[in-house]
């Protein structure tokens, strides 16, 4: 069980880098945040791909899917964050 948690961070952690080195610019957080960014990149692909029918039912994202969802998860944070001004 345990080693199933450490893949998937590592996992994370690759995807969420590989999103930020392709997309450069400021983004957010560093370690955590980046291996977040690639956890949630792998679920936001998994769905839309359910959604698409290119999935099953229960079948993860691929890791090339997985990349892509993080750089889509890259695009709203800058949409969102971008458009706040500081004081």
């Amino acid at each position: 069980m345990g080693h199933g948690i450490i893949v998937t961070i590592i996992l994370g952690f690759i995807i969420g880098l590989i999103a930020k080195f392709l997309m450069p610019g400021r983004d957010p957080g560093g370690f955590i945040v980046t291996i977040i960014l690639g956890i949630l990149g792998s679920v936001v692909a998994g769905y839309i791909g359910r959604a698409l029918h290119w999935y099953g039912p229960g079948q993860p994202a691929g890791f090339i899917a997985s990349i892509f969802g993080a750089i889509l998860l890259l695009i709203i944070y800058r949409v969102v964050i971008g458009n706040r001004t500081t004081v």
